[in-house]
C-alpha cells in the first residue's frame, strides 16, 4: 500500500510548480536570451510558424529534379490536424500548400498587421479545421520548445521602504487594488495585502503578456543587443530581417510603462528597478481566455469592455500629486496580446466584433477611454462566402485582410482518407484497386468549374486523350492537383509543361471547391454506396460504380459533369491494361540486350556481309531478314518498308556521329551506356509489352484457367498456361501492384472479357 501522505505531498508540489510558473529573475532571463536568440525572442507569429513546423513534417516534391517544378509539395499534416484531435480535419495538397506559404508569410512579417479569414462554403470542415488549429498551438505553447515569457512584477518592500514614508504608503496602497484589476485568488490577495506589513514580496502579472525585452528602454536596445551578441548569423538576422522589427518597435502596456516610470523616479539605483521584474511562462489556456480567445456568433458583446478602480485612480493621483499622468485602464483584448484572437464565423455578433477589430489590426492599438492599449495578437477568423457584405465599403479594412481559401476537399487522395477515417480502413479490402479513387474522383468532378482556359492553353485540342481523359480534362486536372503527371501524356505535352503553365492549372483551385457535393453529403453518398455494393465474396468493381450514380441514384448525376463517368471508365480500362499487360510481361533481358547491339552493329553495313560483332563477337550474316526482323521489335511489325529504311539511316547517323566516335571511343562509356543503345531498348521493351497479350486473347482455356486459379480446378490445365496464370497473379499481387489475389482474379477477367487489347488499338 502506498504511502498517500507521500503522493498527495509530490501531487501537490506538482501543482504548486505548475502554477508559480517557473519563475526567474530578469537577469536569469536575459541569461537565456543570449544562449538561445531564436527561441527567446519570438512574438506570436514568429510562435504560430514555428509551432506549424514543428507539428509539419517537410513537404515532399516527387519532381525534384524538374527544372519546372513549382514546389507544390505534399505536407503531412496529421500530427497537426488528425492525432489526438477528436474530429480529425483533413487538409488536402492544394490547402496544405496555400497554408504553408502563408504561415512562411507570417513569419517574415510582411503580414502581420493582417486578419486572417479562412473563407469556405458550409461543410467545408472550417471550424474543425480552427479547433484543431487551436488546441495544437495550445500545446506547443506551454512546452518547452514553444515557451514564450511574460512580465511578473515583484515589488520589494524593502527596496521601497528607500521612499519616503507617505510615498511607500500610497504606491502600496495602489499596489492592492491594482491586484483587484486582475482578479487573482482571494487567498492571494489577502497574502499580499499582508506584505504591507509583513517583510513580503507583492506580485503583479503583466496583464497584457509583455514580452520582458520591452522592459529594455526602447531607445537602448539596439545598444543593448549588440553589446549582448556576438557578431553571428542571428545578430544579423535580428538587425536585418523584417520578422524581427517588433523588438525594436514595440513599447511595453500602459501598466507597466506606468509602473516602470513611478518605480524609476523613485529609486536611486536603476539596478534595483529591474531586480523588481521576473519573468515567468507565458502560459496559454483557451478555456480561461489567457492567450487564445474564440467568440461564436451567438456570445453576445460584454457589458464592460474596459476595467478600471475609481478608489484605485484616486490614490494614483495621490501618489503623484494629482498629476493625472497614470490611468489604470485596460481591456480585455490585453488578455490575448501576444497570442490568438479568433472569431467562428464572421456574422451576429462576430460580424460586430470583426468590425471592432479595424483600427487594432492596422495600428495595432485599441482605445480604452482616452489611453491607447498595446494589441499584437493573431486575428483569424472564419466566413462564409455570402457574409463578405458585412466588411463591404470598408475599403480601408478590407486591405488589412488576408483571404484563405477552405474549400471543399479537392484532393482525392485526401477524399479517399475521409472515407477511410469515418468507416475504417478495412474498406480498402472491398474494393478492386483504384475503384474506391475513382469514386471519389466523380465526387471532385462536381467541384470543378466546368472550363479551364489554362488546360486548354496548354494541352490544345483534349479530344487526342479521348481515350484517358474527359472532354474538359477534368481527369488531368485531379492529377495535378494531387502533385502526379499521368504517364498517357505525349512526350511532347509533358515538355510543354512549364512552370508557370502548371502555376495558372494550381491558381484556378481558389475559384473551386465552392460548389458541388459538401464533406458532409460526400460522407453521406459513400455511405449508401458502400452499403449497396460491399460483399464478401465479390469486390466493388467499375460496373457498380457506374450503376451507381448513372442509373440508381440519377439525382446524383445532375451534379456530375456530362461524359464524365463513361471517360473514367475509359481511363480507368487503360490504366489496369497496363498493369496486367506490364504483370503478363516475361523480361528476358539477355536476348534484348544483344539484338539491340546486334542492331547497333549491324546497321553500318550492306546487306549480304557477314561481320563479327565488336559487342558481342558473334558471327552475324547481316541480311535484309535480319535487320527486318529486329526493326518489327523496335517499331511495331505495321512499319512500313519506308518508315524501316528510314529508321535504319538515322540510327547508323546516331551510332558514327555520337555513340561510337564521342560516347565509346572518347568518353569510354560501354555499349549499353550510350543514349543510341537506351532508345533502342525502350523501343524494344515497349512493343514487347504492347504484344503480349495477343496469344492469350484467343485461348478460351486462359479465361477459366484465371477464374479457377487457386482451387483444385486449376490443376486440370496444362503446364504452360498454369504458369502463364501463375506469372500473372503472382506478379499482380508484388509490392508493385498491390493487388490481392483475389482482386487479381477479377482484374484480370475483367480485362479480357471488356476486350481492352482492342479498345486501346493494341
Amino acid at each position: 500500500m502506498p504511502d498517500i501522505e507521500t503522493v498527495l505531498k509530490q501531487l501537490s508540489r506538482t501543482i504548486v510548480e505548475r502554477e508559480k510558473g517557473g519563475a526567474i529573475s530578469y537577469q536569469e532571463y536575459i541569461k537565456l536570451v543570449a544562449e538561445h536568440p531564436a527561441q527567446m525572442m519570438r512574438n506570436v507569429f514568429q510562435l504560430f510558424h514555428d509551432m506549424v513546423k514543428t507539428y509539419v513534417s517537410q513537404g515532399i516534391d516527387e519532381y525534384p529534379d524538374d527544372p519546372e517544378s513549382i514546389n507544390f509539395a505534399s505536407f503531412d499534416t496529421r500530427r497537426l490536424f488528425v492525432e489526438n484531435s477528436d474530429r480529425p480535419f483533413f487538409a488536402d495538397r492544394l490547402f496544405a500548400n496555400r497554408l504553408m506559404n502563408h504561415v512562411a508569410a507570417m513569419k517574415s512579417g510582411a503580414r502581420q498587421n493582417k486578419i486572417y479569414i479562412f473563407e469556405g462554403p458550409p461543410g467545408s470542415g472550417k471550424s474543425t479545421f480552427l479547433n484543431n488549429l487551436l488546441m495544437k498551438f495550445e500545446e506547443y505553447a506551454n512546452t518547452e520548445a514553444g515557451r514564450t515569457y511574460e512580465v511578473v512584477w515583484h515589488l520589494d518592500r524593502r527596496i521601497l521602504g528607500r521612499f519616503k514614508e507617505h510615498q511607500v504608503g500610497a504606491f502600496m496602497e495602489k499596489l492592492s487594488h491594482l491586484l483587484d484589476e486582475y482578479e487573482l485568488d482571494p487567498q492571494d490577495l489577502s497574502e499580499a495585502k499582508g506584505s504591507l506589513h509583513r517583510n513580503d514580496v507583492v506580485e503583479i502579472p503583466c496583464p497584457s503578456h509583455d514580452s520582458p525585452l520591452l522592459m529594455i528602454d526602447k531607445g537602448q536596445r539596439r545598444a543593448f543587443f549588440d553589446d549582448l551578441f556576438n557578431n553571428d548569423s542571428f545578430k544579423w538576422q535580428l538587425f536585418t530581417e523584417k520578422e524581427y522589427d517588433w523588438v525594436f518597435r514595440d513599447s511595453p502596456c500602459t501598466i507597466c510603462s506606468s509602473l516602470f516610470q513611478a518605480l524609476s523616479a523613485r529609486l536611486e539605483d536603476p539596478a534595483d528597478l529591474f531586480k523588481m521584474i521576473q519573468v515567468r511562462p507565458y502560459r496559454f489556456n483557451r478555456r480561461l481566455g489567457e492567450g487564445i480567445t474564440v467568440f461564436n456568433p451567438g456570445d453576445k458583446p460584454m457589458r464592460m469592455n474596459v476595467l478600471t478602480n475609481e478608489l484605485l485612480q484616486k490614490r494614483i493621483d495621490h501618489l503623484l500629486g494629482d498629476s493625472n499622468e497614470v490611468k489604470y485602464l485596460f481591456s480585455n483584448f490585453a488578455r490575448t496580446n501576444n497570442g490568438i484572437y479568433a472569431l467562428m464565423d464572421v456574422k451576429s455578433h462576430n460580424a460586430e466584433r470583426l468590425l471592432e477589430l479595424h483600427n487594432i489590426i492596422s495600428e495595432g492599438i485599441h482605445k480604452v477611454e482616452d489611453i491607447e492599449e498595446n494589441v499584437r495578437s493573431l486575428f483569424i477568423a472564419l466566413m462564409n462566402p455570402e457574409d463578405e457584405r458585412s466588411i463591404e465599403g470598408v475599403q480601408s479594412f478590407t486591405d488589412r485582410i488576408e483571404f484563405i481559401n477552405i474549400p471543399y476537399v479537392m484532393d482525392l487522395n485526401t477524399e479517399v482518407e475521409i472515407y477511410r477515417n469515418i468507416f475504417g480502413k478495412h474498406i480498402d479490402g472491398g474494393f478492386l484497386p483504384r475503384v474506391l479513387h475513382n469514386f471519389a474522383r466523380v465526387i471532385i468532378s462536381t467541384r470543378m468549374n466546368i472550363k479551364s482556359d489554362a488546360l486548354l492553353e496548354w494541352i490544345g485540342d483534349p479530344e487526342k486523350y479521348r481515350l484517358y481523359c474527359d472532354e474538359h480534362l477534368q481527369i488531368l486536372k485531379m492529377e495535378i492537383y494531387t502533385g502526379h503527371i499521368p504517364e498517357w501524356l505525349t512526350e511532347e505535352d509533358r515538355k510543354r509543361l512549364t512552370a508557370k503553365r502548371r502555376k495558372k492549372i494550381i491558381a484556378e483551385s481558389e475559384h473551386e471547391g465552392d460548389h458541388g457535393f459538401s464533406g458532409r453529403e460526400s460522407i453521406k453518398i459513400f455511405s449508401d454506396f458502400y452499403a449497396a455494393y460491399a460483399r464478401k465474396d465479390k469486390m466493388i468493381n467499375m460496373s457498380h460504380l457506374s450503376t451507381f450514380f448513372l442509373r440508381w441514384r440519377k439525382e446524383l448525376k445532375e451534379l456530375i459533369p456530362e461524359g464524365f463517368m463513361e471517360s473514367l471508365v475509359h481511363n480507368y480500362d487503360f490504366v489496369v491494361l497496363q498493369e496486367v499487360k506490364e504483370a503478363l510481361y516475361y523480361y528476358n533481358e539477355a536476348q534484348i540486350e544483344r539484338d539491340t547491339l546486334h542492331y547497333m552493329f549491324a546497321v553500318n553495313f550492306e546487306p549480304g556481309s557477314v561481320e563479327i560483332c565488336r559487342f558481342t563477337g558473334e558471327r552475324l550474316e547481316i541480311t535484309e531478314e535480319f535487320l527486318s526482323a529486329i526493326e518489327g521489335r523496335l517499331l511495331g511489325q505495321k512499319a512500313d518498308e519506308e518508315s524501316r529504311q528510314r529508321f535504319r539511316r538515322e540510327t547508323q547517323k546516331e551510332y558514327t556521329g555520337r555513340a561510337l566516335t564521342q560516347e565509346i571511343l572518347v568518353e569510354g562509356k560501354k555499349p549499353q551506356e550510350t543514349a543510341l543503345y537506351q532508345d533502342l531498348h525502350d523501343r524494344y521493351v515497349y512493343n514487347l509489352k504492347e504484344k503480349v497479350l495477343e496469344p492469350f486473347l484467343e485461348n478460351a482455356n486462359f479465361r477459366r484457367a484465371i477464374k479457377d486459379y487457386d482451387t483444385e480446378a486449376f490443376k486440370t490445365y496444362d503446364k504452360r498456361i498454369r504458369d502463364d496464370v501463375s506469372f500473372l497473379i503472382n506478379n499482380l499481387s508484388s509490392d508493385k501492384f498491390k493487388y490481392t489475389k483475389q482482386a487479381a482474379k477479377e482484374i484480370c477477367v475483367y480485362v479480357i472479357d471488356n476486350d481492352l487489347a482492342r479498345k486501346f488499338h493494341v
